[in-house]
């Protein structure tokens, strides 16, 4: 990737198939939006990706204060993957209205912020705190694995899933999307619980609890212990649960884990996701997101497919 920082920000190639798709009332333009956590507010990938090109740019967790995060050292790779225990380190809602969501509204970008907080109060007031910001849909976090504060408890048990929901539904009238943990029983539980609870649209899978040890050390790689798998290699896992969730629920689903090509978006959307996105191939590729959306439109072109919704659900048996 010589000399990538010296060319202009990459830029969607002109297609004939209609590439919008509507995600519990977020409009977007194409499917591919990124994984909460990847790309930052997206002002870091600024130099790689056109952001206005994206279906959505989905910022970092934020939280109404700044949240200092986990020990190091927080990140491990993985056969076809990586660990993360980071902890949702952010500086704070008042942070990201000042700095991220301006740049982003001078771009043209469609805005998800994804909100987390430690309490079910906590995310009320950060949806509070942005309701006169330039923000397109709120994407709710009640899954991250690696925060001992709350994120487990409330997204594995369908009381607590609903009381927050509930709470953050009846703060705002944007789309709201529900972030659902794959470290559950029973994932389809779960996401009826959101959708009962006012949820426009589900994302899923957020990470799967996983561990590195150093054999040598005898000691967790991770200072934490354990953190979040993501990458290639939860794919089966995440295409798994969006199609079991697909035939749950009624809202539309965010589908993404381990997303690094357009073939693996194309399938996550034959499975019931209207919308994917891309995480840690952001990581490998800065241009991926760019890469995917091109590539589904190339994919709908040689299978004669007009309208990418026509691939939603469209497995066949």
């Amino acid at each position: 990737m010589a000399g990538i920082e010296n060319a202009l920000p990459l830029a969607t190639a002109p297609t004939s198939v209609k590439m919008a798709v509507n995600l519990g009332g977020l409009k977007m333009k194409n499917p591919v939006t990124v994984a909460s956590g990847t790309f930052a507010a997206g002002r870091e990938y600024g130099d790689f990706v056109d952001v206005a090109c994206l279906g959505a740019v989905t910022t970092k967790g934020v939280s109404l204060n700044g949240w200092e995060g986990n020990a190091s050292p927080r990140i491990a790779e993985t056969p076809s993957g990586m660990l993360n225990s980071i902890g949702l380190q952010n500086p704070g809602v008042a942070h990201l209205k000042e700095h991220d969501l301006p740049w982003l509204a001078e771009r043209g970008a469609t805005t998800i912020v994804n909100v987390s907080g430690h309490s079910f109060d906590e995310y009320v007031q950060v949806i509070e705190a942005l309701e006169d910001a330039p923000v397109d849909a709120y994407e709710v976090n009640i899954s991250c694995p690696n925060v001992d504060a709350g994120g487990m408890t409330i997204g594995t048990c369908t009381d607590s899933v609903e009381a927050v929901v509930s709470r953050c539904r009846a703060a705002t009238k944007r789309p709201l999307i529900v972030k659902l943990t794959p470290n559950v029983t029973d994932v389809a539980e779960i996401a009826r619980a959101a959708v009962a609870a006012g949820a426009d649209a589900l994302s899923l899978i957020n990470t799967l609890l996983g561990m590195a040890i150093d054999a040598e050390r005898r000691r967790p790689v991770l200072a934490r212990g354990v953190g979040g798998l993501s990458g290639p290699a939860v794919k089966p896992v995440a295409l798994r649960m969006v199609w079991e969730v697909r035939k749950a629920v009624d809202v539309p689903l965010l589908g993404m884990g381990g997303i690094s090509c357009a073939t693996d978006a194309v399938e996550f959307m034959l499975a019931g996701a209207t919308a994917v996105a891309v995480g840690t191939a952001n990581f490998v590729n800065p241009h991926a997101t760019v890469e995917i959306i091109d590539g589904i439109a190339q994919y709908c072109e040689r299978h004669g497919v007009k309208d990418v919704q026509e691939l939603i659900g469209a497995l066949e048996w």
